[in-house]
Order: structure tokens, then C-alpha cells, then sequence
């Protein structure tokens, strides 16, 4: 049986660094990432089908957020500001991302190929999972901002401000995110101490 390079790919994410152009307090990397996202995804989905009418599966929303960055496996981590500053770029960075969310795939074995189609390849997921771990992703790249400017990296600010504009339109779109935000997100920015507190 021929070995597949699928799992070893995925196992060299935590050697991908995130925020590769800016100082950073706390070290971040794609595979540390990528669990945030998609416990996020999960809660945001359970939060909708819960109180908004839902009906998407939250396993599925945090499969598709487990494997969101897969195309860095090959391609790294590029700073958003690089990535989106200039349209023709942009474009370029999409088709070499898709490229390589292909060749992920394909280094699966024949027969479980199909079935990773919409969780690997970013233009076959559904829609409405696609928008579920957009906000996740963001969700968990603002509490990261949040939290190096916690502790003092003001480098941070600008992207503070950028991802809360972001999700400020997701806001709008999607109660579920609000209620993420009122319930989670302040707890994310205190010290061990207060939270052991509260949980007695």
C-alpha cells in the first residue's frame, strides 16, 4: 500500500509560524491557530443552532476550521496586509492557495480523496460553514491582537482596529457572533487568577 504524505504535512504545522512581519510577546503558529478557529467555529455553531434558528452540524464546522490553513503546509503564512493590499496580489495569492489546497488533497489516498473535497478546498466549501469559520478566524485573530496589547505591543493596535471593523460586519450579519463576543471574549484577556475565581 503506498504511504500517503497527508498526516506528516499536517504535523509540520506547528513549525509554521503566524505573524511573520511583526514583533510578537507571545509566539503563535498555525497548528496552535488552527484548534483556536475551529473551537470557536464549534461554539459559534452551537450558538446559532441553539438560539438563532440554526441547523449546520458544529462537528463539521470545526473540521473545516481544523483544516482552514491547510495551503500554508506548502505556502507558509502571509501577513493579511501583504496578502490584500493589492488586488492583482491578491489574486496570485488565491489561485497559489488553491493550487496548493489541491495538492493536499491529492496526497490522500485515492479512495478518501472525494470525501475531504469540501473541507480541504476553500472554493468547495458550503457557504454558510465558509462564513461560520471566517468569523471564527477572525474572532481568534482579534483576541490575539487583544492580548499583545495586553502585554504592551502596540504593534497590535492597527490590527485591533482593522479586525474590529471586520467584525463589526459580521456582527450585523450574524447574532450568533455577537453572542460569542458577550458571553467568551472578555475571560480570554484576564490573568489565571480571576478565572479561577469565577469558577468557584
Amino acid at each position: 500500500m503506498k504511504q500517503s504524505t497527508f498526516l506528516a504535512w499536517i504535523l509540520r504545522m506547528p513549525l509554521i509560524k503566524r505573524w511573520a512581519l511583526m514583533h510578537t510577546i507571545k509566539g503563535e503558529n498555525i497548528a496552535e491557530h488552527s484548534h483556536q478557529v475551529a473551537v470557536i467555529a464549534h461554539l459559534l455553531t452551537v450558538i446559532k443552532n441553539t438560539h438563532y434558528d440554526g441547523d449546520l452540524s458544529a462537528e463539521k464546522a470545526a473540521t473545516i476550521a481544523l483544516y482552514h490553513e491547510i495551503s500554508e503546509t506548502k505556502l507558509q503564512d502571509v501577513n493579511h496586509v501583504t496578502k490584500y493590499h493589492n488586488p492583482e496580489i491578491t489574486r496570485e495569492f488565491k489561485k497559489l492557495e488553491k493550487l496548493s489546497e489541491i495538492e493536499c488533497q491529492r496526497s490522500l489516498p485515492d479512495t478518501l480523496q472525494a470525501m475531504f473535497s469540501d473541507l480541504l478546498i476553500q472554493d468547495n466549501v458550503d457557504p454558510a460553514y465558509k462564513k461560520i469559520v471566517k468569523a471564527a478566524d477572525l474572532i481568534s485573530a482579534y483576541l490575539k491582537a487583544c492580548d499583545e496589547i495586553r502585554f504592551g505591543n502596540s504593534e497590535f493596535e492597527p490590527v485591533k482596529a482593522r479586525l474590529n471593523r471586520m467584525l463589526a460586519t459580521f456582527k450585523e450579519e450574524m447574532p450568533e457572533v455577537n453572542h460569542f463576543m458577550d458571553v467568551f471574549a472578555q475571560n480570554c484577556l484576564v490573568s489565571v487568577d480571576e478565572l479561577s475565581e469565577q469558577d468557584h
